[in-house]
């Protein structure tokens, strides 16, 4: 867009960025180009809270949220765009509020739908820059895969305990996700925040940054993270950064790619709980039914997958308890001539250990689906969750 044809700031919209009007760096073309600029979030949660916030306040002028989850007790530890009184509501509307209230001259688009293959290219097509606040692989493969296809910037961060990582792909020649990673670890590999755990002020951090390079790429000012990946450890305070370069390979951003549309990224990701049913070597038990039949005698021996620091929190009173990871090599611990019903925080953790059973011989392993939030939530309300 020339210079002539950016939009005029208002009085107000002057005084509201006035620290930004006297950075040479920005001046009035900038944020009249902040103003052009159309920003679309994927996600409204730990990374898209610092985000949105940032954003709003820097006076982008559109900003699209796609998400379509509900603000939960236990996000606010780290979701600082939403409060208590949204506990319950969409974080699509309590956002939408939030921002407003921040500034009003910003327009927000929202999408309360999951990102998929069928809609991604259609939301995607209509902004400038893309930032990826998700939390799982199959939508951060769709999104690359989508700004691959339609030439936007992708700004991506990622954030797990106590570790953060933020880079540019798809921006100034540069590699794209699938650059670095090629394809998505085994299932079951890495634990999501949910059930790893998160420091609450990592994503503040990391969004922050991802903030900061939306805006540089719309002002065309700086030097990108584009071939670079940031490394954050928060227990040391310590910053790295990597080289990367685009793969001559890379399945979608290579001259020649052979992927030439999105495909079915939750299959490609291998998620948790898609095998068919008779490729799993354990049942699947509902928190209903095991009370039930515990109630009428079932003594099933109890194998808690959680970590130590989660047992301590809350406890079904387990035979035993042992990490997920580490099951394979303590069989010897785990009784062959007993029902086994395994367990941990919400039941992906669980499956995986079963499966291991199962495959190990074990041929009565029930997975408690839901885990032990489930449990407090629908049988015994006097039990915390976390």
């Amino acid at each position: 867009m020339s210079k002539a044809e950016l939009p005029a700031l208002s009085n107000a919209e002057i005084a509201r960025y006035s620290r930004h009007l006297i950075l040479p760096e920005v001046g009035m073309e900038g944020q009249q180009r902040l103003k052009a600029a159309s920003v679309l979030c994927i996600g409204a949660g730990g990374l898209g809270s610092p985000l949105l916030l940032y954003l709003a306040a820097a006076g982008v002028g559109r900003i699209g949220i796609v998400d379509f989850d509900e603000v939960d007790v236990s996000n606010l530890q780290r979701q600082v765009l939403h409060g208590s009184s949204s506990v319950g509501s969409s974080k699509i509307a309590s956002a939408r509020a939030r921002l407003a209230e921040l500034n009003p001259h910003v327009q927000v688009d929202s999408y309360e739908e999951p990102l998929s293959s069928e809609n991604a290219l259609d939301i995607i097509a209509g902004y400038d820059v893309v930032v990826d606040g998700t939390d799982n692989f199959p939508t951060r493969y769709l999104v690359n895969d989508a700004c691959v296809l339609l030439g936007k910037p992708n700004v991506y961060g990622s954030i797990f305990r106590f570790e953060g990582q933020a880079s540019v792909f798809n921006y100034q020649d540069g590699p794209c996700y699938r650059c670095l990673y090629e394809e998505p670890p085994p299932p079951g590999l890495v634990p999501s925040c949910a059930e790893g755990g998160v420091l609450g002020i990592l994503p503040g951090l990391i969004g922050v940054v991802q903030a900061t390079e939306a805006v540089k790429i719309i002002l065309g000012r700086g030097t990108s993270l584009s071939g670079r990946l940031m490394l954050y450890d928060a227990l040391d305070m310590d910053f790295r950064q990597l080289k990367l370069s685009r793969n001559p390979s890379c399945v979608i951003c290579s001259e020649g790619a052979p992927q030439k549309d999105l495909i079915d990224y939750v299959q490609f990701c291998g998620v948790p709980h898609q095998e068919a049913p008779e490729q799993q070597h354990f049942e699947e038990i509902s928190v209903q039914e095991a009370a039930r039949r515990q109630s009428e005698g079932w003594a099933p021996f109890v194998l808690d997958v959680r970590k130590p620091s989660e047992a301590a929190i809350v406890s079904l009173g387990a035979d035993l308890l042992i990490p997920h990871e580490e099951v394979g090599e303590r069989l010897n611990e785990i009784p062959r001539d007993r029902d086994v019903l395994v367990h941990c925080k919400l039941g992906g953790r669980s499956a995986t250990a079963a499966q291991v059973l199962g495959r190990a011989g074990y041929d009565r392993v029930f997975n408690l689906a839901g885990g032990i939030v489930a449990w407090a939530t629908e049988i015994d309300s006097s039990l915390p969750t976390y």
